[in-house]
């Protein structure tokens, strides 16, 4: 995106918050007002999203999206897993993520015309299950149809919309739906496929030491960590 002048109301620096990047510059596309109703009128949710320095791309857009999903089908929720394969090395067709009860995740493309690609797929050695935003399907319909005992354990629960949900728990002092162990956890695995994609080759992660496996050129990749810009810290890295 071309360079645009900074608006009046906008205070860039503190938008760029710990980015050190000096490439980066402003474009209404890139950071457009967080104003619901001009999201509505505009479309445009901001084009951030798509650039690996400041969203890390497409992978983690869609992946911070779906790849939880997965995690709590999984019961992995707060963990990962073990290992991460990039799209192309000895002929893998899709990005992979494996696990270490030998469970095998695969990002794949989907066309935008197609609501049942937009989601993900479950398959067992019994069947499978399609489920994406506001869609459903099985390989035996009558396993969808809803039963007491399910709507109280929790099956095909309506969620309020994010902000409503994360104000909601501000005020309750209650965990959000996605609390941020499981936001965290989903966003790691989003960054090390990318991680993997640049170094074009596997990496061995340990999810309960939150570290790779003996690969310091994996912990060297700005993706896993740089130095923050003034005044920005971070406290809390092992």
């Amino acid at each position: 995106l071309p360079e645009v002048p900074v608006p009046a109301n906008l205070n860039f620096n503190k938008w760029l918050g710990p980015l050190t990047n000096p490439k980066i510059h402003y474009h209404p596309e890139m950071c457009p007002p967080i104003s619901y109703p001009d999201l509505q009128e505009t479309g445009n949710w901001a084009t951030w999203r798509y650039y690996q320095e400041t969203g890390n791309g497409f992978t983690a857009d869609w992946g911070a999206h779906h790849f939880d999903i997965a995690q709590a089908a999984l019961g992995m929720d707060g963990s990962g897993p073990v290992e991460f394969i990039p799209v192309g090395y000895n002929g893998t067709k899709y990005s992979t993520m494996k696990y270490a009860n030998g469970v095998v995740v695969t990002e794949q493309p989907f066309r935008e015309d197609k609501p049942d690609e937009k989601g993900l797929n479950f398959i067992g050695d019994k069947g499978w299950v399609k489920v994406a935003r506001g869609y459903i399907e099985c390989f035996n319909p009558s396993l969808l149809k809803k039963s007491e005992a399910k709507v109280e354990a929790g099956a095909f629960e309506i969620s309020a919309p994010h902000m409503q949900n994360f104000v909601d728990s501000i005020r309750s002092r209650q965990n959000p739906i996605a609390p941020v162990e499981v936001g965290c956890s989903t966003n790691i695995m989003c960054c090390l496929l990318n991680i993997a994609t640049e170094l074009k080759r596997p990496l061995k992660w340990d999810p309960a030491t939150v570290s790779f496996v003996n690969d310091k050129e994996a912990e060297a990749h700005r993706l896993y960590y740089y130095d923050y810009r003034n005044p920005y810290k971070l406290l809390y890295w092992k």
